[in-house]
């Protein structure tokens, strides 16, 4: 049986910008009908790798594939069956949202583009506000136009960069099950996201820092990487208490999430009596302790941050 070929693959995909390595020889494989999300922070390469995907950018060296077609060749012919939504997506804010709409179906040539218009509007739940103008919709309903916008002429791979970005946590997970119902109709999802825990939704997951990949995989798989334990701590001052344990552990060992620490430990309760004597030292008092699984970021960090380098999320 013939195995089918991936809708996107990259084979030592660089991009330089003088003497700056944005991507730095990334072998990419993402396979027809997942989702796939590249997670790191800002300047990781993310963004410079899905616009090199998109066609927009050239690569100064590697080869690229996109749904069978090698774009230094024929990515004029594979532009029409991609989906780009980027990080500033432009709708324009004096047109309705069907006007819109209508706007992004005639640059991509859809001609008879109405009954696809109220297919789009109904998936997004949008119909009601059809007529606003587009400046007067919130952020996550203007994600949801952009990509109605980005869907109109029916793509076969789905291009998201940081796609939820700066939107509220409600229009977040509508926008995710949007992305899962599309799923389902066998589209191929490629997306970048600084939120490891939407990562986790994903099929697989690429870790990227420095131009290239850290870990790739399944998000269960990636978790099992993780070198110790998480022990994750409740203090009554969570800043004096991650100052208290910096004598005992390096600094991206001692994660702060909200007002909880996660300290990697190779034996919980062998380093337990320490670390408690360390906060009790400094008047801090612990409410709750407990062992958790890894997480996606406590892995990201491990893997990515150098020993001396402080590990917080406020």
């Amino acid at each position: 049986m013939t195995t089918p070929a991936p809708a996107v693959e990259t084979r030592g995909l660089t991009k330089l910008y003088g003497d700056v390595r944005a991507v730095d020889g990334l072998d990419l494989r993402v396979e027809q009908g997942e989702m796939f999300s590249l997670v790191g922070p800002d300047g990781a390469g993310k963004t410079t790798a899905i616009r090199i995907l998109c066609g927009i950018l050239k690569p100064s060296g590697g080869r690229v594939t996109v749904l069978g077609r090698d774009m230094s060749r024929e990515g004029a012919a594979v532009k029409s069956r991609i989906g780009y939504l980027s990080q500033r997506f432009s709708l324009y804010g004096d047109l309705t949202v069907d006007e819109n709409i209508e706007f992004f179906a005639e640059i991509h040539g859809v001609e008879d583009f109405r009954t696809r218009r109220e297919d789009l509007l109904a998936f997004t739940r949008l119909t009601p506000f059809r007529n606003r103008l587009a400046e007067r919709l919130s952020g996550g309903m203007k994600q949801k136009l952009a990509l109605a916008c980005t869907l109109v002429h029916r793509p076969s791979l789905l291009l998201l960069d940081e796609p939820t970005t700066g939107v509220d946590p409600v229009s977040r997970r509508d926008f995710w099950k949007i992305l899962s119902s599309l799923l389902k109709t066998g589209m191929t999802i490629l997306l970048t996201t600084p939120y490891l825990d939407e990562a986790e939704r994903s099929s697989r997951v690429g870790l990227m820092s420095e131009g290239n990949l850290k870990a790739v995989g399944p998000p269960r798989k990636i978790q099992g990487l993780m070198k110790g334990h998480i022990l994750e701590i409740a203090p009554s001052d969570v800043r004096k208490a991650y100052r208290a344990l910096l004598p005992l552990k390096a600094p991206n060992e001692i994660q702060m999430f909200g007002d909880r620490l996660h300290i990697v430990v190779a034996d919980p309760d062998r380093e337990r009596p320490a670390l408690t004597g360390a906060l009790r030292r400094e008047g801090v008092d612990i409410f709750d302790w407990q062992v958790v699984p890894p997480s996606l970021e406590n892995v990201f960090i491990q893997l990515t941050l150098p020993p001396g380098t402080e590990a917080r999320h406020d």
